[in-house]
């Protein structure tokens, strides 16, 4: 397989922080970039998020048309090898690559870091956490992941997507799809499969409250927050980081069963592919928290490997430079 993307490391995150440095792959492991989320979250590991509901299709199959081997990109380019190449999940039915994306730039995102710059307590946003679409340069992005994903070898380009059921989601996934399908690289008809399980993390009571909200309005609960910490804190009729781990781990069991020997891609959002990652690598709460948080329309990579799945690459947007 080309080497597809960067480093292994919710709620909704910002232009300077979603693009990612220019063709420099990603942050180093423990490096947190700021950013303001949805729920007020601190940014990188001391941050939630939000999603829900589900259709489920049959995948189906890629077709030919890549560039030159030389011209392919490859899934250590710009990244950070990860783990050594250790096996991190038992044996048994696997895809032969799990590319992991978040969203591209959605227009929450853009709220948040206004409000975050400016202070703040509310955001015009009137409509439901998943209704919430992609901005215009989120959708640049998700062209700009559709066009790498086109530039794969073929036995390495995703025959199949498992996409969040939340808009900016959605979206991300067929205009990736739109754009490979255009080059000549995967089927026009190729489906997307749609699993609430990979919806964001619900923050219930914070709900598209800024951080300056909670402080202000639920100050015991910015309180309780702190000291818990993102793994096991859980607003009042929300998710824990742990909670959406469970359901992450179901979501994978289907997935390795459905898509054995297969690509595939996973379209999903921050927290959901963070906890991705804590669940294939094993990784410590410790570990968890130093990692960077996940970029818009970055990619993650998991090959096959003698046992389980292997981590190659972790939040590469080398990708995405062309977006800007």
């Amino acid at each position: 397989m080309t080497e597809l993307g960067t480093t292994l490391n919710g709620q909704h995150a910002t232009r300077p922080h979603t693009a990612g440095p220019r063709g420099a792959g990603g942050h180093p492991i423990g490096q947190h970039p700021a950013g303001p989320h949805q729920g007020g979250q601190p940014p990188a590991a001391e941050h939630p998020t939000a999603e829900a509901s589900a259709d489920e299709h049959p995948a189906a199959e890629e077709s030919t048309g890549q560039p030159p081997a030389a011209q392919r990109p490859t899934a250590r380019q710009g990244g950070q090898q990860q783990n050594g190449g250790h096996r991190t999940t038992p044996a048994g039915p696997r895809p032969s690559v799990l590319i992991a994306t978040r969203h591209g730039e959605s227009t929450a995102n853009v709220e948040f870091q206004l409000a975050a710059e400016t202070g703040a307590l509310t955001v015009p946003i009137g409509c439901r956490d998943a209704d919430i679409p992609l901005s215009m340069h989120g959708q640049q992005q998700a062209r700009a992941l559709g066009r790498w994903w086109a530039a794969l070898p073929a036995t390495d380009r995703p025959r199949s997507v498992w996409c969040s059921p939340y808009v900016r989601t959605v979206e991300t996934a067929r205009i990736a799809l739109a754009q490979a399908a255009g080059l000549g690289a995967v089927p026009v008809s190729l489906a997307v499969r749609h699993d609430e399980r990979l919806r964001d993390r619900e923050l219930g009571v914070l709900e598209m409250l800024t951080g300056a909200a909670i402080e202000a309005e639920h100050p015991a609960e910015a309180a309780r927050r702190r000291k818990m910490g993102e793994l096991y804190y859980r607003p009042p009729g929300g998710e824990s980081w742990s909670d959406v781990a469970l359901r992450v781990r179901s979501c994978l069991r289907d997935l390795c069963e459905a898509e054995d020997g297969r690509p595939v891609l996973l379209v999903a959002h921050d927290c959901t592919v963070l906890m991705l990652r804590y669940v294939l690598d094993r990784l410590t709460e410790r570990q968890l928290l130093d990692l960077e948080q996940v970029r818009n329309c970055s990619t993650s990579v998991w090959r096959a490997a003698e046992g389980g799945l292997s981590a190659e690459c972790w939040n590469s947007t080398d990708h995405l430079a062309a977006a800007g």
